[in-house]
């Protein structure tokens, strides 16, 4: 069983090399390649993922949803794994993958923690354990086998925001989802930049916006007149 990772990267230089050494360092047998999938950087990013043995391709659409998408269709694995450029998943993620699938899971995720000792962002890694709508955001990664991603059609590359919440939506009425008792290691840098209360605020807002109907364009134009993201 062999697992295919996918990360989708928009000026991401900075942090993209030191993700891909640690994946790299700790893939052992089952990992079949890392495909970083960019959405039209202006830094180095591909070049540093390239470097520390990712396999650097250019998406034909700008989007996570789209990149996301266009990686899965270039992977070998039998395996997905979907992760964010500012996220660490444990040393032993292989083996937790595999071992989810081959104990009867299609999907599923990790809890999370922050590089950050605030007390509102330990509040927010034990509420990870919940089983919300709120943990289908893909900051805790996702793992997913190929056939189930490809028998769900795959994200809806049309959208801007909220995808990963889209797709796990569908995707678990296909599928048994696990959640993996062990966190990801997830860069506090959205709440270093806005603030605890102005990121929860902004995810609130959209949450209530998409849950009742409204337009992506809307949707990711508020979210990104509410916070800097960088």
């Amino acid at each position: 069983m062999k697992i295919s990772i996918i990360i989708p990267v928009f000026n991401e230089a900075e942090h993209i090399g030191k993700l891909v050494d640690y994946l790299m360092r700790f893939g052992k047998g089952s990992l079949a390649e890392i495909i970083v999938v960019d959405g039209g950087s202006s830094d180095h990013t591909l070049l540093a993922a390239n470097n520390f043995g990712a396999k650097g391709v250019i998406s034909p659409q700008k989007g996570r949803a789209a990149q996301m998408n266009f990686g899965a269709s270039l992977a070998k694995g039998d395996l997905l794994y979907f992760v964010h450029a500012d996220t660490l998943p444990p040393q032993t993620y292989i083996t937790d993958i595999v071992d989810a699938v081959e104990t009867g899971y299609d999907m599923g995720r990790y809890l999370s923690t922050y590089d950050s000792n605030s007390w509102l962002l330990k509040l927010n890694a034990v509420l990870s354990r919940l089983d919300t709508f709120s943990g289908m955001g893909g900051d805790q990664t996702l793992f997913i086998t190929k056939n189930l991603f490809q028998q769900t059609g795959g994200f809806d590359g049309t959208m801007r925001i909220m995808e990963e919440f889209e797709f796990c939506t569908r995707a678990r009425k296909l599928g048994k989802y696990k959640i993996i008792n062990k966190p990801v290691l997830i860069s506090a840098r959205k709440y270093d930049t806005n603030g605890w209360f102005t990121v929860q605020k902004a995810n609130y807002t959209i949450v209530r916006m998409y849950l009742k109907g409204a337009s992506q364009e809307s949707m990711a134009l508020k979210y990104k007149a509410m916070l800097n993201y960088r």
